[in-house]
């Protein structure tokens, strides 16, 4: 199978001005991604979705290609997946077709190797049309998150079908990360979400599964970055 990964990283960022070069100890943060996925036996070709010049030099330096993302997909607004189209569309007519699309959102520097080719080997093996990156979260629906009611109360977001007094005995929940996600060019090019086809996973401890969306998630990835 030839697999590609892909790194969408836009100009634009609310959060955290720059964060996708931004200095991450002492390496730009897309570098972090680039460089796993080159380490990846599984992946044969890394490109960059970018409409910005500054994102696009540091990627050829990271030794990945650069794919031109056309301005109305990199706004605030945009939904990724018409850039997850675009860019399977300009491989299609630049490169051949492909059998493995992998992204590798930038915001995730402490995956690993192994994250990566566990997905992908999950997908192979499962009869699933895509699959996502997860890890054990930290609060339950069953037992302490709760949303408000009409009359101004709380309750929980799900009612377990018994009353469940210790988060242990609550249904096992997930956080999606943004580690991996492993699919195929056809499902992206034909589907419109996620969630519109079967999904299956693969879990990553927490400790690699930290997403950066603003200086806070930062500095934690870092601190993990640099304790070793």
């Amino acid at each position: 199978m030839k697999n590609y990964a892909f790194i969408f990283a836009r100009g634009g960022s609310k959060g955290l001005p720059g964060k996708n070069i931004k200095l991450l100890a002492g390496k730009p943060l897309l570098e972090y991604s680039v460089e796993v996925a080159l380490n990846s036996p599984s992946i044969d070709k890394v490109f960059v979705s970018t409409e910005d010049v500054n994102i696009a030099n540091v990627a050829l330096k990271s030794g990945a290609f650069v794919i031109d993302r056309p301005p109305e997909l990199a706004t605030d607004i945009s939904p990724e997946w018409l850039s997850w189209r675009h860019a399977i569309e300009w491989i299609q007519h630049e490169f051949g077709e492909f059998d493995g699309f992998v992204s590798l959102p930038v915001t995730s520097p402490l995956r690993a190797v192994e994250d990566v080719e566990g997905a992908i080997e999950k997908l192979r093996n499962s009869h699933a049309d895509i699959c996502i990156s997860i890890t054990a979260a930290s609060r339950s629906p069953f037992f302490n998150m709760v949303k408000s009611t009409n009359d101004g109360f709380v309750e929980l977001v799900n009612c377990p079908s018994t009353n469940v007094t210790r988060r242990q005995d609550a249904p096992e929940v997930f956080d999606i990360t943004t580690v991996v996600y492993a699919t195929t060019p056809d499902f992206v090019l034909n589907s419109y979400g996620l969630f519109s086809g079967k999904v299956t996973s693969v879990e990553v401890p927490k400790k690699r599964a930290v997403d950066i969306d603003d200086i806070y998630d930062f500095r934690l990835a870092e601190a993990i970055l640099l304790e070793g």
